[in-house]
């Protein structure tokens, strides 16, 4: 029995730039983190050579072509896996909220697998895997950041180039930037969830279009990142994350309404320097970049909302528990 762990993320700007429609042009860019949520995959065969898939239902069959999970099915049939299986995930984060969960299920599953069948592969590896998986394979319209993210860990600037080619650069900062940052961001389930590929397809479509706000974004990102590896007042990080979500609102309008953009004055007005929702708009999850003093004047602003605990997780994927191989 393989068991894997792989972390959730936040993404703090350059989002949409990693689209095949803007990078196939133009490089991209995105800084984002991995947290401390998780997507866990267990993985076990079976006596009886049947699939067993279970997650938010359980499926029951006798091949891998019948899976009704897309990506468990074509992850299997991607690694021409033979015999059959037990597969059981189990999330920190529901499903559809700006995560990343689903490159984070790809990426575990992928990981498990190749453990389960006797390989050692690195986090590039897994990435691409997922990428074919997700993009090519199942033509969900999504960027390359969440897949590349769960696999690194840790917070990533992450250059998308129109060879198809990625470079993930790790973001060295002091310890002291990192602690501080942590303690200033704040997430908050907004209890709304979306599906982001009805997002996304209006959002490619519309590339042409928004090319001078993509750029805009992928500058604020590497401003981001300077503002880290630099030291510099960190209070800055807090209003590029809020001028970030004021270009990403302009890309297509489905990513707001009025319930958000209230919900984000209310933020500000309470003390908030900046924030943003997370993934690819509608719902989900906000972030927010607060002054510790000020944080309990921001949760009272947003009544209705579940504050989720965070810190950065410096890690992505890995297997926690590798037992005895009976596959």
């Amino acid at each position: 029995m393989i068991i894997s762990r792989t972390p959730f993320r936040i993404s703090f700007a350059g989002g949409g730039s990693d689209l095949e429609s803007f990078w196939s042009r133009e490089p991209g860019m995105v800084l984002s983190a991995a947290i401390n949520r998780y997507m866990y995959l267990t993985v076990k065969g079976r006596f009886a050579n049947t699939f067993r898939v279970s997650y938010s239902q359980t499926e029951l069959r006798d091949h891998i072509d019948d899976i009704e999970h897309p990506i468990v099915r074509e992850c299997l049939r991607s690694l021409k896996v033979r015999r059959g299986l037990e597969i059981v995930s189990i999330a920190d984060i529901p499903a559809q909220s700006g995560l990343g969960s689903s490159s984070s299920f790809t990426v575990g599953l992928l990981a498990a697998l190749h453990a389960l069948l006797g390989r050692v592969v690195s986090a590039d590896q897994l990435a691409r895997e997922a990428c074919e998986i997700e993009i090519h394979r199942l033509g969900e319209p999504i960027g390359k950041q969440d897949q590349y993210i769960a696999a690194y860990g840790g917070i990533q600037f992450i250059q998308f180039m129109p060879d198809g080619s990625v470079f993930v650069d790790p973001v060295i900062c002091p310890s002291e930037t990192k602690r501080e940052l942590t303690r200033r961001l704040m997430l908050f389930f907004t209890g709304w969830t979306r599906h982001a590929r009805d997002v996304l397809e209006k959002q490619n479509s519309n590339t042409e279009e928004n090319m001078d706000a993509l750029r805009r974004l992928c500058g604020i990102a590497r401003q981001m990142r300077d503002v880290l590896t630099t030291g510099r007042d960190l209070n800055v990080f807090g209003h590029l994350l809020h001028e970030g979500w004021q270009v990403k609102k302009s890309l297509e309008k489905t990513i707001t309404n009025p319930n958000i953009d209230a919900s984000y004055a209310a933020a500000i007005e309470a003390g908030a320097l900046g924030g943003k929702l997370l993934g690819a708009g509608g719902g989900g999850f906000f972030l927010f970049f607060c002054e510790p003093h000020k944080q309990d004047d921001l949760r009272a602003a947003l009544p209705g909302f579940l504050e989720v605990p965070l810190t950065l997780e410096p890690q992505g994927a890995k297997l926690i528990y590798v037992g005895e191989d009976q596959y």
